[in-house]
């Protein structure tokens, strides 16, 4: 994760699966209930446990995108 900010980690995540993928992968009120990248940045800075969980979850999708684009050669 060197280099990346949360906001990067954030907003790929976003653009990937949206808020509702995001609230269905990674089961944080801050994607849930009116969600946006500032509130959730906030909430995520503040609490380690879920800002792992997101991070967890961006690696994973890298993995994906990475698998995906490997079967498609």
């Amino acid at each position: 994760m060197h280099g990346l900010t949360l906001e990067a980690i954030v907003v790929a995540l976003h653009d990937h699966y949206g808020w509702e993928g995001l609230a269905d992968r990674v089961a944080l009120r801050c994607f849930q209930s009116d969600p946006s990248v500032a509130s959730s940045l906030k909430f995520l800075r503040k609490t380690p446990w879920a800002r792992e969980k997101v991070e967890s979850l961006y690696l994973f999708m890298l993995r994906e995108q990475k698998r995906q684009r490997g079967g498609q050669s």
